[in-house]
């Protein structure tokens, strides 16, 4: 009986989504300790700094005083102690001691205002911190809450999804969301993944298909066998490798730390020449002590320290929110500094799934386009073969209704062959097809050497013929040979369709450009200045092809991996940082190689994405030159941020040795501009930061 077969675009819309979107996870003001002692601290300050004015008994504002000093200044001196006894100078210590040495000559609320907008500035860095966390981390309330577990005996049982492990089979309702990653076991419907491939529209599922961890199901039931433990759900994985990359520094980060220690050294000595030298020369105690006390805290380097990882962070967890893992904060910095990019074929500029292109009956086979395709896709539906998928997801697009085939037999390297209806169909490779007698799942004698040079092959006449066997095959063959010869030369790769023995007609099958290939190129070619190249193990003809539909000159074709290798390491010979695109087995070294490696995430091997420095989870190859530029924004805002700390700090410091700078309008340049730099960091969480590479047509040789 004909079983139709329909293409995933045609069914129907879900109805409506039965769950919300999860909620973006935000942590409130509050929930942090240092915002809280920060709110204190500015409360009793608000509290003390009135009755002081008003002219109140000492008591009375001082123990409100003291307590703004002990709740904002308790948790950056603690930290500085330890820090001391690790034999390391913290500048948080070094801003108590100014506060507590302003209260020593008399100065209480300098001192207490200094605690409070330092206390302040560290409320703000950490939750600026914490947002950034919020934005990775919030993917976690994509996983159900719960899950429904099917017993060997058919029950159900409600389980978390920490406790689901591999080979358990889970019940997924309609408008649930799926509690693992793994394959749909019985059922048919359509499941949500934007969230993790970033598709548009919801993708039919049936059995055999991978489902993802925190996807939304649509109107059907589906059964899924676990394929992966909770922790290394794919989810899970991007959770997991932000947080790694929050927790690593970049150079310049490690540069400035590392600056930092001698620079606090140099400026304890400096404070201490700023109180000593005006006394040796009969200045007063308490003026000196207070310039060497604005001194301290105007030249500590907070605003330096902060100018780096607020950007860093912020771009890696944009880059995450929009599919992009970005492996550490070198990587970050690194992704901007590239000036040559060297691309992949198969699987990163075109989709790596292949797709008929051409369907073309053969004149005199009496068949149309529509009947060669049910043939074909009929023959090549038990197969597994990728070209043979690729023939029946053509007639799942056209909605043909494609009959039951028998006696199914397939060779390697030669193609299939079945019986539909009366008809014997054979659908393989030309080359074998072409210079053997009909297939019939045993290979055949070669043609005869005195006709060795003809492309046709041989095939008995059909019963009652009088024909020669050549004047039965040697028309079709002939219009078949120039038929694949003419595909081929298109860089499709030719499928013969042999019916009861005589060529019917060719498919052309080509792994179709991503849509958005032409756009990368340009983009690319605009952010470096140079023209990527195409690396590819593919034949000549193949690449040039695809070279010039996208703008690429530079081909170089028929690699081998230690070739790609090669070809990445001649150009950072000649100066260039190359980034290298990938996503196979095969591009594991080049991208292990390259000054930085990105890898494609949906089809690529586990070697190239444990290889690659960063990994474009939802398969978009725009997202290539979008953080390409979103790393540049970043390095953009590190120069402006340690251009606006050392303004700040060398001006402040000027006008304290040179004039008279007051503490409390010193503590407000040198906070304000720790804060700034700070905020200023955070603008690439922004999503407006995030820019896609600009469409651009293909380009087509004429």
């Amino acid at each position: 009986m004909p079983s139709v077969l329909t293409d995933r675009r045609s069914l129907p819309a879900r109805a409506a989504r039965a769950e919300p979107a999860a909620p973006r996870r935000r942590t409130r003001v509050l929930a942090l300790p240092e915002a809280r002692w920060a709110a204190a601290a500015a409360v009793l300050f608000l509290l003390a700094l009135p009755l002081q004015l008003t002219g109140a008994p000492g008591w009375a504002w001082g123990v409100p005083y003291a307590l703004a000093y002990a709740a904002g200044g308790w948790e950056p001196a603690w930290a500085g102690l330890r820090a001391l006894a690790d034999r390391t100078l913290d500048v948080d210590l070094l801003m108590v001691v100014a506060a507590l040495g302003a209260a020593a000559v008399g100065q209480v609320m300098d001192g207490a205002l200094l605690i409070v907008i330092f206390a302040t500035s560290g409320a703000l860095e950490a939750l600026a911190t914490a947002r950034t966390a919020d934005s990775v981390r919030g993917l976690l309330d994509l996983a159900p809450a719960t899950a429904t577990r099917l017993r060997a005996d058919g029950t159900e049982e409600t389980v978390a999804p920490a406790d689901l492990t591999v080979g358990d089979t889970v019940l997924v309702r309609p408008g649930e969301r799926i509690g693992a990653d793994g394959r749909v076991l019985a059922g048919t419907s359509e499941v949500d993944q934007a969230t993790i491939t970033g598709e548009p529209l919801p993708v039919a599922k049936e059995p055999g298909d991978e489902v993802f961890a925190g996807t939304l199901n649509g109107t059907g039931a589906l059964r899924v066998r676990v394929g992966r433990d909770a922790a290394d759900s794919v989810i899970a994985r991007i959770v997991r490798l932000v947080q790694e990359a929050s927790e690593t520094k970049a150079p310049t980060q490690r540069f400035i730390e590392k600056v930092e220690q001698r620079y606090s050294l140099g400026m304890v000595a400096a404070t201490l020449a700023v109180f000593a030298v005006p006394l040796a020369f009969g200045a007063a105690l308490t003026g000196s002590l207070l310039r060497a006390m604005t001194f301290m805290i105007v030249a500590s380097p907070c605003a330096v320290v902060l100018a780096t990882m607020p950007p860093l962070l912020s771009a890696i967890a944009n880059a995450g929110r929009h599919g992009v893992l970005v492996k550490s904060a070198v990587v970050m910095e690194r992704l901007g500094q590239v000036d040559a990019v060297a691309l992949d074929k198969t699987g990163t500029l075109t989709e790596g799934t292949p797709r008929v292109t051409d369907v073309v009956p053969l004149p005199g086979a009496g068949l149309t386009e529509r009947e060669l395709l049910t043939l074909a896709a009929a023959a090549e539906h038990p197969s597994e073969h990728p070209l043979a998928r690729a023939v029946v997801d053509a007639a799942r697009a056209r909605d043909l209704a494609v009959p039951d085939a028998h006696g199914f037999r397939s060779a390697p390297g030669i193609g299939v062959t079945a019986t539909v209806g009366d008809r014997t169909v054979t659908v393989g490779a030309p080359a074998r097809l072409l210079s053997e007698t009909p297939y019939d799942g045993t290979p055949a004698e070669p043609l005869p050497a005195d006709r060795q040079d003809s492309p046709a092959a041989t095939a008995p006449a059909a019963p009652g013929s009088t024909a020669s066997p050549v004047t039965t095959r040697q028309a079709p063959d002939r219009a078949a040979a120039a038929l694949v010869t003419r595909l081929e030369a298109g860089g499709r790769t030719a499928v013969l369709v042999v019916v009861d023995g005589v060529p019917a007609g060719v498919l052309g099958v080509a792994d179709r450009l991503r849509p958005d290939a032409a756009g990368t190129v340009a983009a690319l070619t605009a952010l470096t200045g140079a023209r990527p190249t195409l690396l590819t193990g593919d034949n000549a003809r193949a690449a040039a092809l695809l070279a010039d539909e996208v703008g690429i000159h530079d081909v170089r074709a028929g690699l081998l991996p230690e070739d790609k290798v090669a070809a990445v390491r001649e150009r950072q010979d000649a100066g260039r940082r190359v980034l290298v695109v990938g996503d196979g087995v095969n591009d594991a070294p080049a991208l292990a190689a390259a000054h930085t490696g990105v890898a494609m995430g949906r089809a690529g091997s586990d070697l190239a994405l444990e290889t690659a420095d960063a990994v474009i989870v939802r398969d978009e190859l725009a997202a290539v030159p979008a953080v390409v530029a979103l790393s540049r924004r970043a390095r953009r805002l590190v120069v402006q941020n340690l251009v606006i700390a050392a303004v700040f700090i060398s001006g402040l410091v000027v006008w304290d040795l040179a004039g008279t700078l007051p503490l409390p309008l010193g503590v407000l340049g040198h906070e304000g501009s720790t804060v700034f730099v700070g905020l200023n960091g955070l603008r690439l969480l922004r999503e407006t930061a995030w820019t896609a590479a600009p469409p651009a047509a293909p380009r087509r040789s004429a």
